[in-house]
């Protein structure tokens, strides 16, 4: 069952906020500054997530597509982490804002050096309303992971493109590296534009 259809104006608002941040044709760091406040007042508020795009899977953490612009300007992504569940490491290669919805997660930041892979810092906790920045600009290599071994978290991620289409690589800390496209765990989109129960 879903939250209720009122609730997804707050999701419908956001789209079409970004969607008027992304018409300026601003630079990256103007973009991801102003995003930024965006998502952190989508992520304030747990009432607009439908349930359908916030179901953990108990093998893998799941990619869920809200949104995707039709010119590929921006997507916006629901990741479902179950029970201490992590990515591997891997970047992304477009900017992106991770916005916390539910739960906890840790970021990995790495950077690579001559002998592979290395941590680069210590592991970036977000809590319920905290943003964080990805982008080659200022480091996009990381692994994410669930805190919570006992319980799902749930992220609202934004990138700058329609990030299941980005061809990615995933990272061994020797060095090694896998080209990927990721895709979406949903094949349906939420209903946010019928304004007729209104």
């Amino acid at each position: 069952m879903s939250v209720p259809i009122a609730n997804l104006a707050r999701l419908r608002g956001f789209i079409e906020d970004f969607s008027r941040l992304v018409e300026k044709n601003l630079s990256e760091p103007a973009v991801v500054e102003q995003g930024s406040v965006l998502l952190k007042s989508l992520v304030s508020h747990d009432d607009w997530l439908p349930t359908e795009f916030a179901q953990p899977d108990p093998e893998r953490y799941q990619q869920f597509l809200l949104h995707a612009d039709p010119l590929g300007r921006f997507s916006v992504v629901s990741f479902v982490w179950g029970p201490g569940q992590r990515t591997p490491i891997h970047d992304h290669r477009v900017w992106g804002l991770i916005g916390m919805l539910r739960g906890s997660e840790q970021s990995q930041g790495f950077s690579a050096s001559a002998q592979g892979f290395v941590a680069d810092g210590g592991p970036i906790t977000l809590n319920p309303g905290d943003v964080e920045v990805v982008s080659p600009r200022v480091g996009d290599i990381h692994q994410v992971s669930n805190a919570f071994a006992d319980r799902t978290s749930i992220s609202i991620h934004v990138y700058g493109a329609n990030i299941g289409a980005v061809r990615r690589a995933t990272y061994s800390l020797d060095g090694g590296e896998r080209l990927f496209i990721s895709g979406y765990s949903n094949r349906l989109l939420p209903n946010v534009w019928d304004l007729s129960k209104e």
